[in-house]
């Protein structure tokens, strides 16, 4: 009989093989596994299931009403992800197999990869459970030592089932509120008419009010002036800076005395002075007097911060770098699972096993002979000087779960990628800098006294660097000299001056200053606020003690960030995160309907602290999902039976009057609407929806609008099928109603065109001379087209049918690229373009095609062998660009139509084969007098001239004579020594061959 291994990736499940190899024999490998005498091992691709509610509880889709709400069904059913069902049924016929008689869990540590493994478990036994006893391989690292002691401690099935029930119920309870949860309020706000989806999500919403919230105090913050007074003073040993500052202040009677008697106000401060002529009276004061001095010095020590956890890691990474949550994520999970160099990252925990001493120990002994030099020689200090001790700050079971925290495993990495290494130098350095001794300050305070007056001077100097060391003069520099030192106040080194010496007040000056608002959130800092439920905790130890309370779990807050950026309810700007109109819109939907669930981020906060005792068994999973229906049952009941006619919020007044009668016009939850002369009145009837097309208005761009009568392009708009689209749009007088309207602007050329109207563009200066007659180019509508193909004075008849769009797969076409295009055959490289079929993003220059009688895409060369997935990528957007989409958007069409014409797949097929770009390759392609492979490239077929076919012939020939195939995925190729030097790289797949051995061609 036989066991069988079921990872959670195909690369683990090869990195298990190996580890099991020299201890359970030889494997063979097959399609879907690796087979042994006693084991077979198989993986998934991550989840290969999904949960679904049972047949008669689905909610059918286009049914998004209340009638059909809320839907809370007794118990989950399993739908295969389409993508995967391949995989699924290989990994389901193994488990079935007669001679596996139990099943290893070896899925990654934690509570996503319990849950993948239980689903096909599941699924694999259908209608009763599978039978097949299972025991739970738990990897912290993947190093093949760790794993055989894996394989030696594995875990019970009863050990794991509180993190399965916990790992079930948290994918419930996300399917329970996101589907009432967005089918509620998308049937409230489409109760007028239209389709608003307005999605919502159990950790996603609340994550989002807290952006909205900190965008609301900044909106609403109002700055006041204030005033600092700052002296120079001048000793014998040369000057130093000081500030004014009141030591008899107190912070409560501050408070008390400005009547702030409910809510403390943080500007209040000992060196601030709220009036002008007071601060000028001390500093004209003070000016040219003696002073006395006051000096006291104290040593003080600081630790380093605590090793990584996943959240901290993608926090500092954000900082330092400008990485996003998601980059850092991926970087480590790239350096745990394919260069085993770090170990398991989805962790919260920031502490080591008590047990762990003698591992380290062997880690800072690698570390001191690896190849890193900025490094090793501080490993080597640490093991001279004992100072890997055991310490409860770093060791200690309590503070370890499922995860310790992120350290670098024993096995030295090479070929880091630069973003890689970036990543595996800040968790090296965190882990050697936490076993350093503390870095040693003396700090002094000064206390210079003139006519009465107190300043206040702090000196820091670096004693002793202690941990410090590690990090270099950049960390030195940024605790002894940072900015704003020479204010007196920041820790700059002092002059000495001598006991009872008298200094004069040299120069002094009042500075006007202003308040300033709460800083927007960056991915670093909203980390730090999802990690403490909404509050930002900087301190380490207390933020320790909330994370439990957390919104999200370190594995899965970058992903929530990514889904409100994708679903445009937050926009990067820089590295600020700014919530959108929609964003606000909703939080004033879930305030006034009460749903405080979704709307206040410590609630929430406590389902993920639910989550965590059920981890631990301390909760039981019927009692959580009762909490999480009830929630649901709770939500959808608000939203039904509201029954105002607006939802109460704090709504704009604009500034830009009624195109109709001028009168004021204010927001309301729905509408942007004419209250009159008086903005208390009925108004004229003016009024429009605050989301046409499912694109929600921002208030600027409401006020530019009414200001202009027209805007745009404006992207996110999408048509009834479902397909984004951008579009101009323009107040318009309707005669009808005798009011203004909006409508969208998608050209009136066509009209013209059809009626026979003769165009005049005598007003108009030319873009250029047509690439097709040599006529001249003008705009028109929303086209640039030749003179010659529309009607006009001079020739009635079109005899030229050049005609390209101002926008062109979303992508906005200026007046000055289309004069480049005319004047060289092609654009610049424009950045803004979307596929219709992919809806991915991609670049690409315009160019006259004379072959296809048309303006085309061309693509700037790769500086780089594409990736697999970068490949399909590209190609996606090739095929779906090259099929008529510019054609559609040339006629001033609506998205609605260009997406119809793209969605053809025989379409997109038989335009691909007309593109000058296929054209090019059968042009290189001709055997002529051959190719003349590179040196690199000769070493392995011959230095002969050769035809591009017979390369790639002669590259597979050699690949499968020397066995080079991917043991695991045979789309993928390792390379030899000779390979190397062609690939560039460790391993290509079969795709990215033809694009490398074109560079090593002449």
């Amino acid at each position: 009989m036989k066991t069988l291994i079921i990872a959670e990736k195909p690369s683990v499940a090869q990195d298990i093989v190996r580890a099991l190899t020299p201890v359970a024999g030889k494997f063979d490998k097959h399609d879907e596994h690796f087979e042994s005498d006693s084991y077979v091992v198989t993986s998934a691709v991550g989840h290969l299931l999904e949960i679904q509610a049972p047949e008669e509880f689905d909610v059918k889709r286009g049914k998004w009403s209340f009638a059909h709400l809320p839907v809370i069904p007794p118990h989950f059913d399993l739908k295969p992800v389409d993508k995967t069902k391949t995989r699924l049924n290989a990994v389901v016929k193994l488990a079935k197999r007669k001679d596996v008689d139990q099943l290893i869990n070896a899925c990654d540590a934690g509570r996503e990869g319990e849950l993948i493994f239980r689903l096909i478990e599941q699924y694999a036994g259908g209608a009763k459970p599978l039978g097949k006893p299972v025991r739970r391989l738990w990897l912290q690292s993947m190093t093949p030592q760790a794993i055989r002691d894996g394989f030696n401690t594995l875990r019970s099935n009863e050990q794991m089932l509180p993190l399965a029930d916990a790992a079930r119920c948290r994918s419930e309870a996300d399917w329970l509120v996101g589907i009432n949860g967005t089918r509620a309020m998308t049937a409230f706000n489409s109760r007028d008419g239209g389709f608003f989806l307005t999605t919502v999500g159990r950790v996603q919403t609340p994550t989002l009010s807290v952006v909205v919230e900190r965008e609301e105090k900044i909106r609403a913050f109002v700055s006041r002036d204030y005033w600092e007074v700052h002296a120079t003073f001048a000793a014998q040993a040369g000057d130093y800076p000081a500030k004014w500052f009141d030591p008899q202040w107190k912070k409560a009677a501050a408070n008390a005395a400005a009547g702030n008697l409910e809510e403390a106000d943080p500007e209040l401060k000992a060196d601030r002075l709220w009036q002008q002529r007071e601060a000028q009276a001390i500093a004209d004061a003070v000016r040219g007097q003696p002073a006395s001095v006051t000096e006291e010095s104290k040593p003080t020590t600081q630790a380093s911060p605590l090793l990584f956890d996943l959240t901290s890691l993608q926090r500092e990474a954000n900082g330092k770098f400008g990485f996003s949550a998601k980059t850092t994520l991926s970087i480590a999970q790239s350096l745990y699972e394919r260069h085993k160099a770090l170990t398991y990252p989805r962790t919260d925990s920031r502490a080591l096993p008590e047990d762990y001493l003698p591992v380290v120990k062997q880690t800072f002994e690698m570390l001191s002979k690896s190849a890193m030099r900025h490094l090793a020689p501080h490993a080597l200090t640490a093991l001279n000087n004992n100072y890997i001790r055991p310490s409860k700050r770093i060791f200690d079971n309590s503070k370890v779960s499922d995860h310790f925290a992120i350290i670098p495993t024993l096995q030295a990495p090479s070929g880091l990628s630069e973003a890689e290494q970036k990543i595996y130098d800040l968790v090296v350095r965190r882990f050697m800098a936490v076993f350093f001794p503390n870095a040693e300050y003396q700090i002094t305070t000064r206390i210079s006294v003139a006519v009465g007056h107190s300043f206040k001077t702090e000196g820091k100097v670096l004693v002793k660097p202690g941990w410090l060391a590690i990090y270099g003069k950049e960390a030195v520099d940024e605790v002894t000299d940072r900015d704003g030192a020479k204010d007196g106040d920041k820790g700059q080194r002092l002059v000495p001056v001598q006991p009872g010496e008298r200094v004069t007040a040299q120069t002094v000056e009042a500075r006007g200053l202003k308040t300033r608002p709460p800083a927007r959130y960056t991915e670093a800092t909203l980390l730090g606020a999802m990690e403490g439920a909404g509050k930002t905790i900087e301190d380490d130890e207390l933020r320790a003690a909330m994370h439990e309370k957390g919104l999200g779990t370190p594995a899965t807050r970058a992903s929530i960030i990514e889904g409100l950026l994708t679903q445009k309810y937050m926009l990067r700007e820089g590295r600020e995160l700014i919530p959108t109109a929609s964003a606000f819109q909703l939080m004033t939907l879930l305030r006034g309907l009460d749903v405080k669930e979704l709307s206040k981020a410590e609630l929430t906060g406590e389902w993920e602290h639910k989550l965590a005792l059920m981890e631990h068994g301390q909760l039981s999973r019927a009692d959580f999902m009762a909490e999480i229906a009830a929630m649901t049952e709770r939500m959808v009941k608000q939203a039904k039976e509201y029954d105002r006619d607006t939802v109460p919020g704090n709504y704009a007044t604009l500034t830009a009057p009624c195109p109709n009668c001028g009168g004021i016009i204010k927001e309301n939850y729905r509408r942007y609407t004419c209250t009159g002369k008086t903005g208390a009145e009925e108004g004229c009837g003016f009024s429009f929806g605050k989301t046409p097309a499912g694109r929600t208005f921002e208030v600027a761009e409401v006020e530019q609008f009414l200001r202009d009568k027209k805007i745009g392009p404006l992207d996110g708009f999408r048509s009834k099928a479902g397909w984004p689209f951008t579009a101009e749009m323009v107040i318009k007088f309707d005669e009808e109603t005798k009011n203004y309207k909006l409508e969208f602007d998608f050209g009136d050329d066509k009209k013209g065109e059809e009626s026979g109207e003769l165009i005049d563009f005598s007003g108009q200066e030319s873009l250029g001379a047509c690439p097709k007659c040599g006529s001249a180019v003008f705009e028109h509508g929303k086209n640039y087209v030749c003179e010659k193909s529309v009607p006009t004075d001079a020739q009635a008849t079109p005899s030229c049918d050049f005609k390209t769009g101002q926008i062109i797969l979303q992508q906005p076409v200026e007046r000055e690229q289309m004069h480049k295009l005319l004047a060289t055959g092609k654009t610049d490289l424009l950045d803004k373009f979307v596929s219709m079929r992919t809806r991915r993003g991609f670049k690409a220059m315009l160019a006259w095609d004379a072959e296809a009688g048309k303006v085309n895409f061309e693509f700037a060369p790769s500086k780089f062998p594409p990736r697999k997935t970068a490949a399909k990528s590209a190609a996606g957007a090739a095929v779906a660009t090259k099929t008529g989409a510019i054609q559609a958007a040339t006629t001033g069409a609506t998205a609605k139509k260009a997406a119809k014409k793209v969605a053809s797949p025989k379409a997109a097929v038989k335009a691909s084969a007309k593109t000058p770009r296929k054209a090019a390759v059968k042009k290189v392609a001709s055997p002529a007098a051959g190719l003349q492979p590179s040196a690199a490239l000769a070493a392995v077929i011959g230095a002969e001239p050769v035809a591009r076919p017979q390369v790639i012939k002669k590259l597979w020939d050699y690949i499968k004579a020397n066995n080079l195939q991917d043991a695991v995925n045979k789309r993928n190729i390792n390379a030899d020594a000779k390979l190397l030097a062609v690939f560039g790289k460790p391993q290509v797949t079969m795709f990215e061959l033809a694009g490398i051995a074109g560079k090593h061609l002449a």
